[in-house]
């Protein structure tokens, strides 16, 4: 049959025989007379009329008009769906029975099959997808992923490797679908919907495409054509039996790359429709369902992160995470003095209530600006506190699910198969490690969406959509930059890595897509480039900017950590872990030999594909990175020259830590095990699945990580938290804690968090310049007397203090504009209440629970 036209329809005797009428008008036309050029099936939903009956009596008269009747009325997809099993053409039209959109506008679809053979399609990428076998997807020539560019493996597909991939080499049309879109810029609506309903239609649409298909401007126009067996194959494939079937369908077809293109059409309002505004929100619901095992995914990995973050939840206010050092005061005080700027319409690049006179230059510090600053309704209500666990926790589950969504859409078919990898890429031991302390380094969700976007300017055929792709690109690079910008540089390495070493194993791929690329990354340049512009000028030469953060030469990976397990790894060793690593928070390279072992054994397995060989590369060259400047050799006194040593002196790179490039393979490690467990799950006999099974779980977890331990914090003063320090600190004057905050104590942040900022603070955690070549260095450019103080705090005999150390402590509490000095109950107080004695002169007033000096 050429072509099989589905009309569902449900209680429509008034209008179902001109229908009918007009419909096989056209088709004898158009198609041609002969039995075997069209059929038109009406698929009646159980209508409790005479339509039914009436379509019965047209196809006594025309054999080719066929009727598919439902006892009761399931709904439009229930219809669709045994409407389309029961057609046998080449292309199937499904059109409604009010012929909103008049049949005639076949012809416009029918064309962009032809105009669209070479490959272009409406919003869904990759979009120059070829096919192999009727129902059986190869992918799009080119892909970054597959093996020799196919998408799904050759052994499910049904396609051989190397088989010609252009498009009607094998007999099939460049699209697989053409649908009407009344929001197409070039429709045309001659009568337009209630004002009201045509708002509420609209918002429910947008949110549908939002939500299941990003791209596609009209998802529910009824009016599509389809190529016939791929649409069998789809609808028999699909659960719903609503108004969502459509939103199912064209799922179905854009998880199989198979390209659709959308088709401006003339439309015009019939009344009666059956539609509803609220049939979106009953589409919305069926979605849910639809969606049901990537809610599941999301779901295991919010509760996966609540369960490592159980113990900070259990009480935000006075849970501190045990191994981030100072991290989560600074951080805390980053969430909160954000709010604080937004709310008070202050520069939210700079502040100076820490390192007072000097400031701090917040967009040159970690302040992830990107969540900061919209979080700031949630910190102003519930606390810097509640913030910090929230970016934590959902910052880790947001970034296993962005895996999950690009592995899903680029690289395997199974679900589970992804959400392994998702889960490995985002609570690899590394990223768990950082977790403790650095969410800049574990809250990653954007760079699987970049990921994302540059492998669609890698598409071939996708010029059309190169300048929206590469806008994109620039957005998502922007919002990344206020995120973090060395996992940025560091993840733009990887990718680069793995862009080179894909375009030489295929030189045929490179020739293809480097002008589109090319192009789009000129149009990410050109748009992001003006969002942080600005930003980044004030980072690099605003005030209290500075050069570069200097780590020295042994801050790599020793070798040997890559085989052992990190602290938070379920067979962890607290122990080897610490003698392997910089500190707790970066352990960057522990794996594990049994992750190692099955990343291997995937990598010979699958060799064939280039994707494979373009990731085993990319992971062992940033592996080798992170060795640092200087390799110890394991067992031995021998020292060898390490390869950081050719990007050390580099800008960007002069700043970064060389042992978190090995971060770089947690997501190469997940995608390797994804598609391992992927080919893994599609093997026919269940015995040899589940071994499979139990030797990735085998690998997998012994790195599982464990719950992160909490200590109390430490409390703050009565004399701050009760707010009697109101009475001694004049305006313009500072709050000096003794010692001054620093890297190495920094809980005076969290008083002034406590008090909305009411006071200023000299010293603090934070990054800033020192010397003249403006060094970046952990905290204020130190004083004499800061320093002094600092060393009697930890154990050293205070000096003894003359002439010179008191003028030495004047022109230092000048400096910091000090009007009260604080010395609350601590190890060592004795020690220190004497010291600042004799450095003022006179002996401090006890208040509550703190001695206290006044300076004028």
């Amino acid at each position: 049959m050429e072509l099989s036209v589905v009309v569902p329809a449900y209680d429509e005797e008034e209008r179902i025989g001109p229908t009918l009428e007009a419909v096989r008008a056209y088709l004898d036309g158009h198609v041609g007379t002969g039995p075997g050029d069209w059929e038109l099936i009406v698929a009646d939903d159980g209508s409790a009329d005479r339509t039914a009956e009436l379509v019965a009596a047209a196809a006594v008269v025309e054999p080719r008009i066929k009727l598919v009747s439902s006892e009761v009325n399931r709904g439009k997809g229930d219809a669709l769906r045994r409407g389309v099993l029961a057609s046998s053409g080449r292309r199937v039209l499904l059109m409604d029975a009010d012929l909103a959109t008049p049949v005639e506008e076949l012809e416009r679809l029918e064309k962009a099959f032809v105009e669209d053979g070479g490959g272009s399609a409406g919003g869904f990428g990759p979009v120059d997808s070829r096919v192999g076998p009727v129902g059986s997807p190869v992918g799009p020539v080119g892909s970054p992923v597959g093996s020799g560019g196919a998408v799904a493996s050759p052994a499910r597909s049904g396609a051989s490797v190397g088989a010609p991939l252009v498009a009607g080499a094998l007999g099939e049309p460049g699209v697989a679908a053409a649908i009407g879109s009344r929001a197409h810029p070039e429709s045309e609506i001659s009568r337009h919907q209630g004002r009201l309903r045509e708002l509420l239609g609209r918002a429910g649409n947008r949110l549908i495409r939002a939500v299941a298909v990003p791209g596609i401007r009209d998802t529910q126009c009824g009016f599509k054509l389809f190529e016939g067996d791929r649409a069998r194959a789809a609808f028999a494939a699909s659960r719903l039996d609503g108004w969502g079937i459509d939103v199912e369908i064209l799922r179905y077809f854009r998880q199989r790359k198979w390209p659709v293109a959308e088709v401006p059409v003339r439309w015009s309002h019939q009344e009666g429709s059956k539609v509803r505004p609220g049939d979106y929100l009953r589409v919305l619901g069926e979605l849910v369902r639809l969606n049901a095992g990537g809610l599941a995914v999301a779901a295991l990995y919010v509760w996966g992160a609540l369960l490592l973050y159980k113990g900070l939840w259990a009480d935000p206010d006075r849970a501190y995470l045990a191994d981030a050092g100072q991290d989560q005061n600074q951080w805390e005080w980053f969430f909160a003095v954000t709010a604080d700027n937004v709310s008070h319409l202050r520069n939210p690049l700079f502040t100076t209530f820490q390192g007072m006179p000097d400031g701090v230059n917040l967009m040159g510090n970690t302040v992830m600006l990107g969540l900061s600053v919209p979080l700031t309704p949630l910190t102003l209500a519930l606390g810097a506190s509640v913030t910090w666990a929230v970016v934590l926790t959902f910052g880790l589950a947001g970034t296993a699910l962005a895996w999950y969504w690009l592995i899903r859409r680029w690289l395997v078919r199974n679900r589970w198969a992804a959400a392994a990898g998702g889960a490995l890429a985002a609570f690899a031991p590394p990223m768990v490690s950082h977790a403790n302390a650095h969410p800049n380094f574990c809250v990653l969700f954007m760079i699987p969406v970049i990921v994302d976007r540059a492998l669609r300017l890698c598409a071939p055929g996708h010029g059309r959509n190169v300048r929206r792709d590469g806008a994109l690109l620039g957005l998502f690079s922007a919002y990344q930059v206020f995120l973090g910008e060395e996992p940025f540089l560091l993840a733009a390495l990887g990718m680069l890595a793995f862009a080179v070493a894909y375009g030489l194993m295929r030189p045929d791929v490179t020739r293809e897509v480097w002008r589109p690329l090319l192009r789009g990354l000129g149009w990410a340049a050109a748009v992001s480039v003006p969002i942080v512009a600005f930003p980044l000028w004030w980072q690099f030469f605003g005030p209290q900017s500075y050069t570069s953060v200097l780590h020295g030469d042994a801050a790599g990976n020793s070798p040997l950590a890559f085989v052992e397990y990190a602290q938070r790894s379920l067979f962890g060793d607290e122990a080897t872990a610490d003698k392997l690593a910089l500190n707790r928070t970066e352990q960057n390279a522990f794996y594990g030999w049994p992750l190692l072992a099955l990343c291997a054994g995937v990598v010979v397995w699958q060799w064939r594909r280039t994707s494979v060989r373009a990731l085993t590369v990319t992971a062992l060259l940033m592996a080798w990175l992170s060795l640092g400047q200087r390799i110890r050799v394991p067992g031995t006194d021998l020292v060898l020259p390490g390869p950081w040593k050719l990007l050390a002196d580099k800008p960007l790179f002069e700043s970064v830590i060389e042992g978190r490039v090995a971060m770089v393979c947690a997501p190469a490690f997940g995608l390797l095990v994804a598609l391992g467990l992927d080919r893994v799950l599609a093997w026919p006999v269940r015995k040899q699945r589940v071994l499979g099974v139990m030797a990735v779980a085998a690998a997998l977890i012994p790195v599982v990580p464990t719950p992160f331990p909490v200590r109390d914090r430490e409390p703050v003063p009565r004399f701050i938290a009760e707010g009697m320090w109101r009475q001694y600190v004049p305006e313009g004057r500072t709050l000096v804690p003794i010692p001054l905050p620093d890297p190495g104590d920094a809980d005076a942040l969290h008083w002034q968090i406590g008090q909305d900022f009411g006071f200023r603070l000299p010293g603090g955690y934070f990054m800033g310049p020192w010397g003249p070549e403006r060094t970046g260095i952990y905290g204020a450019v130190p004083r004499h007397t800061s320093n002094m103080l600092s060393d009697v705090r930890y154990g050293k005999e205070p000096p003894v203090i003359g002439p010179e150390w008191r003028a030495q402590a004047r022109a230092d509490l000048d400096w910091w504009r000090a009007g009260v000095l604080v010395l609350p109950q601590q190890e060592r107080a004795v020690e220190l209440k004497r010291t600042v004695t004799e450095l003022v002169g006179r002996p401090p007033v006890k208040v509550l629970d703190c001695w206290v000096w006044t300076y004028r």
